[in-house]
């Protein structure tokens, strides 16, 4: 077992506060970059290195507001309801991958648009770009002391603020771990050769649905919904069971 050690505030500049959490969006975001412009070197020309910039320009405000608004929307209307100044607070934490993706998605649609690309294009060259992003993104859940799982009496145990006095699965780690680098892993070693259309989006969405939909067993629920179907689905899984599907069909399909 273990306590949580860490302060979710990195440095404070005067009464500015930066926090741990911020800097893992910014590290997910410049990694997400970095890989981009290696996948865009080795497509002869197809993906010019400005294009890779855009992309993450676009991809970056669809994520922050998609999922911003997807944690509202999916998780705590009631709260931002009485309280819609919180929407603005994201230092606090509450954002939703599923909401997130829907940003992604329709910066996705954008950009296809704009630079006569297909929709399966971009998604299948920015995929192996997102698990980093989840890998940094779930670090800094951990370190903001949120997310965390059901008690547990494992070593690798940790006691959270405000999870109370019993140890817990560190499911941020378990999640940083499999849809983070493992997914990574795969999507790249994936990618590296020619695929049809939407084959890497989708083992993208059959990777992710799955690692996020088996962790959730040892997550805590979010405690202003619980278990949504048959005592033991939560909001998580729910979303996640579309998601699945999407990436079967797109790896299946001829």
């Amino acid at each position: 077992m273990s306590v949580f050690p860490i302060n979710p505030v990195a440095f404070s500049l005067g009464s500015f506060q930066v926090r741990w959490y911020g800097l893992m969006y910014l590290a997910g975001f410049a990694a997400g970059w970095w890989l981009g412009r290696m996948r865009a070197a080795r497509s002869g020309g197809r993906w010019p290195a400005t294009y890779v910039d855009d992309l993450l320009t676009c991809a970056m405000m669809g994520v922050i507001l998609g999922a911003r608004l997807g944690y509202v929307l999916f998780y705590d209307l009631a709260v931002y309801i009485r309280d819609p100044a919180e929407i603005l607070r994201i230092w606090n934490g509450g954002m939703s991958f599923h909401g997130g993706l829907l940003g992604v998605l329709a910066a996705f649609v954008y950009f296809a648009r704009t630079r006569k690309k297909s929709f399966l294009e971009v998604a299948d060259f920015t995929a192996p770009l997102v698990p980093l992003g989840l890998f940094f993104g779930r670090l800094g859940n951990f370190i903001n002391g949120e997310l965390w799982g059901k008690v547990s009496n494992l070593p690798w145990a940790t006691v959270f603020p405000g999870a109370g006095s019993l140890p817990r699965h560190p499911s941020q780690l378990y999640e940083a771990t499999l849809e983070g680098l493992a997914l990574f892993v795969a999507l790249w070693l994936y990618s590296a050769k020619p695929r049809k259309a939407g084959r890497v989006a989708g083992l993208f969405a059959l990777g992710y649905g799955s690692a996020r939909f088996l962790v959730e067993f040892v997550r805590s629920p979010d405690i202003q919904l619980g278990y949504l179907a048959f005592g033991w689905l939560t909001m998580g899984q729910l979303l996640c069971i579309p998601l699945i599907g999407v990436g079967l069909w797109l790896l299946c399909r001829k």
